[in-house]
């Protein structure tokens, strides 16, 4: 029987590749055959100016390119999809444990300078005393304190671009409204309870001592936050890396509104509102949402802890 390599014409004929040609395609991938025919090319050449070469070995050197040709390109793929399958799951792993939340407004009663009350612009940021834990009192010309469910909220301020890294030194300045749904210095304008500015820790946390706030006309119950790089930067929201909301767990909602006293306004005003028709929380991702809601536990007679994650891109 004829063998690739054995028969002397096959070094200026080429009779025997010819013959082999279709199998050894066949057996090798698609992507692998421009460098087949260059290395049998070449060393057709090779051997029709030498005459008397070894017929064997150039069949030899033949098998080797093809086997390196093979194990080159199934090297490469396999270190492409490696490379491609561990970015993934990184990116993955970030993104799900410490998403970016989303911007949102800092709605019309803000008091860090942006807008007016009264006629006069409003900046509690700026005023002695606004750097504290426990935010339900007033200190400014008034010390009424809010009345309410108790809640300590912890807020961890992570960064989504570093492993979810705790980002200290930051300051957070947290605001929301009372049991009536009236925000101080706007529709309780004689007071400045609800609102206060905390430096993240080396986690990268802080903690607020507050109440449960109330559902008002037209939105989900909420609480607004900013967070400014320093506490040197937070004089104005205008300084603010992100100004966003928390949404409210409807289970605690439920279960604080109609058994509170100084809650029944927001028993109607959260049955006719919910988190898809919310002007704020309506446009975001199911996954956004759950970002934004706070993990709370307690009771209404007792009160909650609560903690969220905030995820900022640094």
């Amino acid at each position: 029987m004829k063998t690739f390599g054995t028969h002397p014409e096959s070094q200026h004929h080429g009779h025997s590749l010819a013959e082999d040609l279709p199998r050894m395609e066949a057996q090798l991938l698609e992507r692998r055959r421009a460098l087949l025919w260059l290395s049998s090319s070449a060393l057709l050449a090779s051997c029709g100016g030498g005459g008397g070469s070894d017929s064997s070995g150039a069949s030899a050197l033949t098998a080797a390119a093809v086997s390196a040709a093979a194990s080159s390109g199934t090297t490469a793929a396999s270190t492409s999809t490696t490379s491609s399958t561990s970015t993934s799951t990184t990116t993955s792993t970030s993104s799900s444990a410490c998403p970016a939340l989303p911007a949102e407004t800092s709605g019309p009663y803000p008091a860090d300078g942006t807008n007016t009350a009264s006629g006069s612009t409003s900046d509690v940021l700026t005023a002695s005393g606004i750097v504290r834990s426990d935010i339900r009192s007033s200190f400014i010309s008034s010390s009424t304190v809010a009345q309410g469910v108790a809640l300590t909220i912890t807020l961890t301020l992570q960064n989504t671009n570093a492993s979810c890294a705790g980002l200290a030194g930051y300051a957070i300045y947290l605001w929301h409204c009372d049991r009536s749904g009236n925000y101080s210095l706007y529709t309780a304008s004689a007071e400045s309870y609800l609102r206060g500015v905390q430096v993240t820790d080396s986690a990268g946390q802080v903690s607020f001592t507050t109440i449960f706030p109330a559902c008002y006309s037209g939105r989900w119950p909420h609480m607004h936050f900013e967070v400014f790089t320093s506490l040197s930067a937070a004089t104005t929201g205008k300084n603010s890396v992100l100004t966003s909301q928390l949404a409210m767990p409807s289970d605690v909602c439920n279960a604080i509104y109609p058994n509170v006293t100084g809650y029944s306004a927001s028993v109607a005003n959260l049955a006719a509102v919910s988190l898809s028709t919310d002007n704020v929380f309506g446009d975001n991702t199911a996954a956004q949402i759950a970002a934004m809601t706070p993990t709370m536990s307690g009771s209404a007679s007792a009160g909650y802890t609560a903690r969220a994650v905030i995820g900022l891109a640094v």
